[in-house]
């Protein structure tokens, strides 16, 4: 009797530690085929980890698996042959949206770089809009297209399909816009509750934040208080505080405080779009707006950064003029631009005077350091990638009568070169930083030039701030583009490569991916290296060519 408990019991136990020992296992792997089973493939998974050999098996619009998928069955097998593959980029401020249905293969610009995702706005926004605003709506194959808040916008995207993911914010500058127009006014306490009422809107259909561009009419107008109360509403949805400062030359030390004062004030998240230091005389200050900001996030504040890495800007020609001038209008302004006396004296001032964002002085007060990279058809395109100095010579004029011309046709965009390497390797060095294009998609069919940018800031900052300038290791530049950027726009199954996140991935071998655009007349060529991008599971360059997919989404904000 005795030996038969201790038998039984014995038995019992083995039962007991076998059902314990089940109950810990994993489950056994999901016996469904995957769509897609990537093999050999080393995941830089977007943390900043150390990378790893692994397969990843995707089902649907997400990533089903990680690990060694040896013999799981799949409807199609890529093998990476050991290429990296990394969540999709992230472009923290990728400009216009609507040009991706207008002129659909504008998107290959992005697409190109391994950009999956990208934020739409830069003080001006998709909406809101009034009929003021969009006086001219875009016609596509007879359809004229209206709209007046983000839902609207968002029905008229989703009815075309986009190729890649956009998230929106609303541009206070089209707020103020809709409200007040462009001249230089206060608005009313009435006019500021319709703005906030705009801005509530806008949150309420999913826009991730507010957006300012406070070097450009009407945004400088625009005083601190307004600011605060207008981000105040998007605080009320989680909502953040992005920011082309008022300046990034002299002044950035204080333009970071105000950006700093107005999340504090209205008790939301801040990120400055595009932090840079420019003007040789300037280009010191770069480490002390990274020690403002160190100092502001250890004292608690949520703030954050971006950059593009170049060392030319991008700017309308007419920014060389104090904003003071268009404060009736720019139309008004330019029309007084034929006057000998009115050019002698804005010459005189923008020769002497520093106090404003002058960036006549930021490039040495030389037009041969001004590339003219897009000009309006009223034009001689012969000025196109060249130096205003040049562009003088072309028009049969000297440099400065070509100026005024120029900044009264309109329309000319410029590339002045103002910034240092120095600069972009201290701001990559600090671990808050993202990058950016801040460029809307582009098509090369459509521009006669452009920054390159628009063509290849994610990729070189893998070939040469990695590559050749070892300032920063290929796991920490892909953190800086996924889970950094997807975090901060609060896209919480976005940005790394794990079992349940989206599938968004990039395939691309890191000794071969580079950028091809340049300033000049190769502005327009399209990176290369990326061999397969995925966005939401489906591919949209499959070996290296485009598919034509539109899987991309309207991202909405998804926490409060």
């Amino acid at each position: 009797m005795t030996a038969d408990c201790r038998t039984t019991t014995t038995a019992a136990l083995i039962a007991a530690a076998l059902l314990a020992a089940c109950t810990d296992a994993p489950p056994p792997p999901d016996p469904t085929p995957f769509d897609v089973l990537i093999t050999d493939a080393r995941v830089v998974d977007g943390t900043g980890a150390p990378s790893t050999g692994a397969d990843i098996g995707l089902r649907g619009d997400r990533i089903a698996a990680v690990g060694d998928l040896s013999g799981r069955p799949a409807t199609r097998t890529i093998d990476a042959a050991g290429r990296v593959v990394a969540p999709g980029f992230v472009d923290m401020m990728g400009q216009a949206s609507l040009v991706l249905i207008t002129d659909p293969p504008s998107a290959e610009s992005k697409l190109r770089q391994g950009i999956t995702t990208y934020l739409s706005g830069e003080g001006g926004s998709a909406a809101p809009q009034s009929e003021a605003t969009l006086a001219n709506p875009p016609v596509i194959d007879g359809d004229t297209l209206r709209w007046r808040r983000y839902s609207e916008y968002f029905a008229i995207m989703e009815r075309y399909g986009i190729p890649i993911n956009v998230v929106h914010d609303v541009g206070l500058t089209q707020v103020r816009r809709v409200v007040l127009g462009n001249e230089d006014v206060a608005p009313t306490p009435e006019q500021l509750e319709e703005m906030k009422a705009l801005v509530r809107e806008g949150m309420e259909d999913g826009a991730v934040g507010v957006s300012t561009s406070l070097i450009y009419p009407p945004a400088i107008y625009a005083s601190t208080d307004e600011l605060v109360a207008l981000s105040a509403v998007a605080g009320e949805y989680g909502g953040i505080y992005f920011t082309h400062m008022r300046n990034e030359s002299y002044a950035v030390l204080e333009a970071i405080r105000e950006a700093l004062t107005i999340g504090e004030g209205a008790g939301v998240p801040v990120h400055i779009y595009h932090l840079k230091a420019a003007g040789q005389r300037n280009w010191p200050l770069m480490d002390e707006a990274l020690a403002l900001i160190d100092s502001a996030r250890t004292a608690g504040m949520d703030v954050t950064a971006d950059i593009y890495p170049y060392i030319r800007n991008g700017i309308g020609l007419g920014s060389f003029l104090h904003p003071r001038h268009y404060a009736r209008g720019t139309g008004a302004f330019l029309a007084t631009l034929g006057d000998p006396d009115l050019r002698a004296r804005l010459r005189e001032e923008v020769e002497t005077d520093s106090e404003w964002e002058n960036w006549y002085q930021h490039v040495g007060m030389d037009w041969n350091n001004v590339l003219i990279v897009s000009a309006p058809g009223t034009v001689d395109p012969g000025v196109v990638n060249r130096s205003v100095a040049e562009a003088a010579e072309v028009l049969g004029t000297d440099p400065w009568n070509a100026f005024f011309d120029l900044v009264q046709a309109g329309g000319v965009s410029v590339n002045p070169l103002s910034m240092n390497e120095e600069q972009k390797w201290a701001a990559l060095r600090a671990p808050y930083v993202m990058i950016d294009t801040d460029a809307s998609p582009v098509n090369p069919a459509s521009v006669s030039s452009t920054h390159p940018r628009a063509f290849g800031a994610f990729p070189r900052v893998i070939a040469k701030y990695v590559r050749e300038d070892g300032v920063i290791s290929l796991e920490e530049a892909v953190r800086r583009m996924t889970s950094l950027a997807a975090e901060r726009l609060g896209m919480e199954d976005r940005g790394v490569v794990a079992a349940g996140m989206a599938a968004d991935l990039v395939v691309f071998d890191p000794a071969r991916l580079r950028d091809r655009a340049d300033f000049g007349a190769d502005a327009t060529l399209q990176s290369e290296g990326v061999d397969y991008l995925f966005v939401n599971g489906t591919l949209v360059i499959d070996d290296g060519e485009l598919t034509n997919a539109r899987p991309g989404r309207l991202l909405r904000r998804s926490r409060n």
